[in-house]
């Protein structure tokens, strides 16, 4: 088995859904291989470091900003009424995106992150999905990308999208079990009481 620690880093924003970020989170977290050792060090970053508002006011302090975080292996860009309707009109976020996808193994988005993903040019020529609710505007406003309807997740080699909200955790799994096995995701999935079809 490949001992290596992944660094999972997770961009959070004002009006960020919870779960789109909170459920990845927990996943990679408490994922553990046979020795006890964690496999993946999870840390959030935002563009400038401030305390985060997410949806319905719940508060969150990153541990980085642009200016001033590591190199992540997976990023995961998740999405919410923020990022619809703000980030996705943010050039420097934009721009910040589309210039991680060298540095990372795996960028992901969860729900309407999926629309960052597109707007920085990633998902051109792509099978991806989003929320349910954003399919159309994907399609519509993203042509040259190839959206999937009516699957929690879709991966397309370094990119892997999923639908919205706890669709993102079916995501989180399929990447443990990519990287370290059915029998670690099954794992953590038992310690999460999470239904986990694999």
């Amino acid at each position: 088995m490949n001992k290596k620690q992944w660094r999972v880093g997770i961009f959070l924003f004002d009006e960020v859904e919870v779960l789109d970020f909170a459920g990845p989170f927990e996943v990679f977290s408490v994922t553990t291989i046979e020795d006890g050792e964690k496999p993946f060090l999870v840390e959030t970053v935002s563009e400038k470091g401030n305390l985060i508002n997410a949806r319905n006011g719940l508060k969150v302090q990153p541990d980085y900003s642009f200016d001033n975080m590591p190199s992540f292996d997976i990023l995961i860009i998740p999405g919410g009424l923020g990022a619809r309707e703000r980030e996705i009109h943010n050039d420097n976020v934009i721009k910040w995106i589309a210039a991680q996808m060298p540095n990372v193994e795996i960028m992901t988005s969860v729900c309407t992150g999926a629309l960052l993903l597109a707007k920085a040019g990633l998902l051109k020529g792509k099978k991806c999905t989003t929320h349910w609710a954003s399919l159309d505007r994907l399609e519509r406003e993203f042509p040259e990308v190839d959206v999937q309807q009516d699957v929690k997740f879709v991966d397309a080699g370094n990119i892997v999208t999923s639908g919205g909200i706890s669709a993102g955790i079916n995501m989180s799994f399929h990447i443990v079990q990519r990287l370290l096995g059915s029998k670690t995701a099954q794992k953590t999935a038992r310690r999460m009481e999470y239904d986990l079809v694999i």
